[in-house]
């Protein structure tokens, strides 16, 4: 079985497959104080909580952005799997061409979600990944990433704001059901859910501009189902999509 991970910003997502089929996901808070036998100590009792063991895992793949993490996740996967995991780097063969300035500043992240995107639905594509950040990626009919845009997350501009406003609560981000609201935690929700929502829809719209066409939008991140009930321009939501990028570049890699 192949055991992907995927460290966020915020947190990180677990996931094992066998062959193409998805046994189980999982997500833990993304955490630097955390040493790696803290982290495998995590790992292991989820894995067994799902009815798996560390010796049912044969190969692994991750991809990070948060660069301690990487060696430290590395150090655990040596230890306690005794497997050598494919890191997704420079170097790294995933099948699409970056057309980007720089090709090393794309975070590992948002290169995965293109290949499982592309994969997955073809192009062209926006892909509109809302995890700590809100992210908006290109790709083009033949699978090139062209490149994006990044905005603050919901959670991230939602917690500055109750920081900088000692007037405010902290609010549940659920849809308050109308945009005109009668009280504080309605209006919390609708300037920060529907805000969010005009962000997606203005970025899509400006971004099929751009284009020149016509591109199916992708949404991921956990904050994508929310987002996505509230608007038209989604056309799928897959909260899988790192994890089964994951996969499909271990296979090019490593067969």
């Amino acid at each position: 079985m192949l055991l992907a991970i995927d460290i966020g910003n915020t947190e990180t997502t677990v996931g094992v497959f066998d062959g193409e089929s998805k046994k189980s996901t999982w997500q833990m808070t993304t955490s630097i104080h955390r040493t790696a036998d803290e982290n495998a100590v995590l790992m292991l009792n989820i894995l067994k909580n799902r009815g798996l063991c560390e010796e049912d895992i044969k190969e692994v793949a991750l991809c990070s952005v948060v660069p301690p993490l990487t060696a430290i996740f590395n150090d655990l996967i040596k230890r306690y799997f005794n497997i050598s995991p494919l890191i997704i780097a420079a170097g790294i063969k995933t099948g699409i061409r970056i057309c980007m300035d720089n090709p090393k500043e794309v975070g590992a992240d948002r290169i995965v979600d293109a290949v499982a995107a592309h994969h997955l639905y073809g192009g062209p594509l926006i892909i509109v990944d809302m995890g700590t950040a809100t992210t908006f990626d290109t790709v083009s009919k033949n699978g090139d990433y062209l490149g994006g845009a990044i905005a603050p997350g919901i959670l991230s501009s939602a917690e500055a704001l109750f920081q900088r406003a000692a007037m405010l609560p902290r609010i549940e981000l659920t849809p308050p059901g109308k945009v005109i609201g009668t009280n504080t935690i309605d209006a919390m929700k609708s300037g920060i859910v529907y805000g969010y929502v005009g962000l997606v829809e203005s970025m899509v719209r400006r971004i099929q501009e751009e284009l020149g066409a016509k591109a199916k939008v992708v949404a991921t991140g956990g904050f994508s189902g929310l987002i996505a009930g509230e608007t038209k321009v989604i056309d799928e939501v897959n909260p899988d999509l790192t994890l089964i990028g994951l996969r499909l570049i271990y296979r090019m890699n490593r067969g």
